[in-house]
């Protein structure tokens, strides 16, 4: 009800609503949550320190008891509650919570456990030396004051802070539609950094870089990759990767990892108890125990493991699940000249340095208007007691005034004095009145003068200016500078699956059926040319291995299929299975057709990388004798459903795909034994969906079989294999160039006992070759056994085969020396093959009870190179 006098205002509430919560946002802002540029302190922490420095707590002082403070602090500038002020002078004390703490604590403040401090009344407190470098000259005029809350005292709008606390201490800060989150800096690498960037002011923040590395957390730990760091210096914002510093030792007979260092802000007591619910919950296995065994002298976190846990694996998954990685976030927001400011390194170093610039300036004219009216001072004592005389009629004007005014007057009107030289000379003791004392004054007058002198030329010098700035920088590195804590790890980067799976060598196998599985390279044994070979793997009925496939656990894999379809796999993503498994169907891992099977596979390295995915291409050859050509760049957006790679028409099927480099041979060979050779760059580039162009030409009871891409025609040499065992290797450039599409030459002299062609690779000494048959049984063996021959030849026999078995499959592997020494310790029986010492090794003697070895074809010369064209 509106009384009587009073008058209603009508105000839409949209626009009132919008103006107090601007009113109140900015309040936020500018007076509560972010940093001043200039010294680094938002406005508790600012008042907190101005409380001290008034109480007189420092750090020569004894210690205050923390209430005293926080009733100060409170009562004269901080008008909200005690808990805001005591938290905030408690972080100022714990060393893991500032990289350069600003109070010294006495009792209980907190611990990196997150316990809490205890009351304030029992907790006594005073100022770090550091703190005196940021409020010194504090006294010198050198900042602008404000009114406090009541308007009843003063209070520092900013301190003239000597300490590049922005920098050395960092920040966070939650306001309203901001927020600001800073790392803490070396403070001799920071004053490195502003020394250069005051030696040169168009210094580019890469050179910045090369002073201040990265960011120096106080409780250490390792900054994982750099990339982060790098987007945080050149644009504010980046995010920092942080890892534990660890170590791994033997504890009795079990491997355990210590982490000596935690990531900054982690929580350590929450950060173990978690870990326990993730082992006990098997998301991390391989840990026995964990132990705390931090003491005074040091974080100490015992991670004992298992006596078959792998400790690299271990620790990845610790990494992955825990907070012994974390991610800082950078967000340099801080106000400048009020405003909020996204802020590089640079902004923040040029920001600084303009503050002590100012404070320079402000000081030196405080101190030179001091010196002046001291030497003011200083004149009108020579004046009056310069000599005898003169002192004699001083005394005497005094002596005979009525009072001191008159006096005063008197001193005026004789000496020519001004009220203060005057005042100052009737203040003076008698004691300064002898000959002594008068030495002194005129000594302290020359001093005087020249500290004068001085002063005006450090106001009329710039570069003068800039140099006391450098002068107390590194006066204070020398003080208070210390080594770099957080470790950096340049070739890291952002935590991923592949960190947990070892990258190891692997050999996949696919079946006729479609199973697939991974096994580690080394349970395949190596054997020699003619071996028998062992088992290695069990398929079901009517089923037999197709294809064998070296990889490695962080590949890619690329799976094309018979009616051209492309599906992806990370390699690890493949089911482990042992040598003799059968593996798991693949239409169980990727979405692929029930009908269709897969023909072809490619490995490649990261599809994300743009540069390696535009400069590699796919090369693709169907059954008919079709070859294609696509860039990597096609394949590199993996997708649940596949993408089509090739256009399949009736009765034709894709047999290969392959990465070149733009400058590859291309050479295709057909069952009977024919094969072509011609550049890549006769196959132009097309796009996912095309058919592409004739490869080679072929009779008709023909039909391709492979392809291989040569890039070393010196070393590389064509290898063939017919299905019945038979193979030869033979120097590329036997293969005489043609232009695609062409009938191609004779690569094996084809008989009944060879059988046709089944596969052709490309191979040299250096590679080993996997060998399968239909029935399941592999050999190893290492290409240097086998000589370069003729093109228009039988060639050896590889393999011994049993009644009516075949060959289904070749691969090539790098052979892995580590592997090779670890041959079965079996003795090796010698078996003549070709005339040649072959070694066979019986590892399956039920399995291979009763094989006999065939001989070789007799005589190995070369025939004639007919060729067709």
């Amino acid at each position: 009800m509106q009384k009587e006098g009073e008058r209603l205002i009508p105000i839409n509430i949209v626009d009132e609503m919008k103006s107090s919560y601007i009113d109140y946002s900015m309040s936020v802002i500018v007076s509560r949550a972010l940093p001043d540029v200039r010294d680094g302190l938002k406005p508790v922490h600012r008042r907190v320190l101005y409380g001290m420095y008034g109480l007189g707590v420092f750090s020569n002082r004894k210690y205050l008891k923390s209430a005293r403070i926080v009733g100060d602090v409170l009562g004269k500038y901080h008008p909200h509650g005690d808990s805001s002020v005591y938290d905030a002078m408690v972080r100022m004390a714990q060393d893991w919570s500032l990289r350069y703490p600003q109070v010294d604590g006495q009792g209980n403040f907190g611990s990196m456990d997150g316990d809490p401090p205890a009351a304030m009344r029992y907790t006594e407190a005073r100022l770090k030396k550091i703190s005196d470098e940021i409020l010194s000259d504090l006294d010198k005029e050198t900042v602008d004051f404000q009114n406090n809350f009541d308007d009843s005292l003063q209070e520092p709008t900013v301190l003239p802070s000597k300490i590049p606390n922005l920098l050395v201490n960092g920040t966070s800060g939650i306001a309203v539609g901001m927020a600001t989150n800073m790392a803490p800096h070396n403070l001799s690498e920071s004053v490195n950094a502003i020394c250069a960037y005051i030696d040169n002011k168009e210094i580019t923040i890469d050179e910045l870089m090369q002073h201040i590395i990265a960011p120096d957390f106080p409780t250490g730990g390792i900054i994982y990759g750099y990339d982060g760091v790098r987007d945080a210096f050149h644009t504010g914002r980046g995010r920092v990767v942080l890892r534990a510093k660890v170590a791994f030792e033997e504890i009795g007979n079990r491997n355990a990892i210590i982490v000596n260092e935690v990531p900054y802000q982690v929580n350590k007591a929450e950060m173990i108890a978690r870990t326990a619910d993730l082992v006990k919950d098997d998301k991390i296995p391989g840990i026995y125990e964990i132990r705390d065994e931090s003491d005074r002298r040091g974080l100490r976190i015992v991670y004992e493991l298992k006596n078959d846990a792998i400790p690299n694996v271990v620790l990845n998954l610790l990494y992955k699940y825990t907070s012994l990685q974390t991610s800082f976030s950078v967000n340099n927001i801080a106000l400048v000249h009020g405003r909020p400011e996204q802020l590089n390194l640079k902004d923040i170093i040029h920001h600084f340095v303009e503050h002590r610039h100012e404070v320079i300036v402000r000081r030196t004219q405080f101190e030179l208007r001091k010196a002046r009216e001291r030497a003011h001072i200083l004149e009108g004592f020579m004046k009056v007691i310069g000599s005898q005389d003169s002192l004699d009629r001083a005394i005497s004007i005094i002596r005979h005034s009525s009072n001191p005014q008159a006096a005063k007057e008197g001193l005026i009107e004789a000496f020519e004095l001004s009220e203060l030289q005057a005042q100052a000379i009737l203040d003076l003791r008698l004691a300064r009145l002898t000959g002594m004392e008068l030495d002194k004054i005129r000594d302290e007058y020359d001093a005087i003068m020249k500290e004068i002198d001085d002063l005006e030329d450090i106001l009329a010098s710039e570069p003068r200016r800039f140099q006391i700035i450098k002068d107390e920088l590194i006066e204070v590195k020398e003080r208070y500078g210390d080594d770099r804590r957080t470790e950096i790890d340049y070739s890291g980067g952002e935590m991923s699956i592949e960190d947990i799976i070892p990258n190891e060598s692997v050999v996949l196998t696919i079946s006729h059926a479609g199973y697939i599985k991974r096994t580690s390279l080394s349970e395949y044994k190596i054997q020699s040319r003619g071996g028998v070979g062992n088992k290695a793997a069990t398929t079901r009925d009517a089923d037999f291995l197709e294809y064998i496939v070296s990889a490695t656990n962080h590949q890619y894999m690329l799976f094309f299929t018979e009616k051209g379809r492309c599906y992806w796999l990370r390699v690890f993503e493949i089911p482990e299975g042992s040598k003799t498994a059968k593996g798991r169907a693949v239409q169980n891992l990727i979405n692929i057709e029930p009908d269709d099977k897969i023909k072809a596979y490619i490995r490649t390295n990261n599809l994300k990388d743009s540069e390696y995915v535009n400069q590699m291409s796919v090369v693709m050859v169907t059954k008919n004798g079709t070859i294609k050509k696509t860039s990597l760049e096609a394949y590199s957006r993996p997708r649940v459903n596949g993408v089509n790679a090739i256009e399949i028409r009736d009765n034709d099927q894709l047999l290969g795909a392959y990465l070149t480099n733009g400058n590859s041979q291309i050479m295709i060979a057909t069952k009977n034994g024919k094969c072509i050779r011609f550049p890549e760059e006769k196959v132009r580039e097309v796009g996912r969906g095309s058919i592409g162009v004739r490869g080679i030409s072929m009779d008709e009871n023909d039909e391709a079989i492979g392809m291989i891409v040569v890039n070393d025609l010196e070393t590389e040499t064509v290898l063939v294999v017919s299905e019945k065992g038979y193979g030869k290797r033979t120097a590329v450039l036997d293969y005489r160039e043609t232009n695609r599409g062409g009938k191609g030459v004779i690569t094996l002299n084809i008989t009944e006992k060879t059988g046709n062609l089944i596969a052709i690779q490309n191979v040299t000494d250096e590679d080993g070759l996997m060998i399968i048959n239909k029935s399941g049984v592999a050999i190893r063996m290492n290409m240097n056994e086998m000589r370069v021959m003729g093109r228009n030849t039988q060639g050896v026999k590889l393999i011994n085969l049993k009644k009516n078995d075949e060959i289904a499959a070749i691969a090539k592997v790098e052979m892995d020396k580590e592997v090779e020494d670890e041959i079965t310790g079996e003795e090796p029986t010698e078996e003549s093959v070709d005339g040649e010492a072959a070694v066979v090794t019986e590892l399956f003697p039920d399995e291979n009870a009763g094989v006999q070895e065939e001989q070789a074809p007799d005589g190995e010369t070369e025939g004639p190179d007919s060729e067709e064209e």
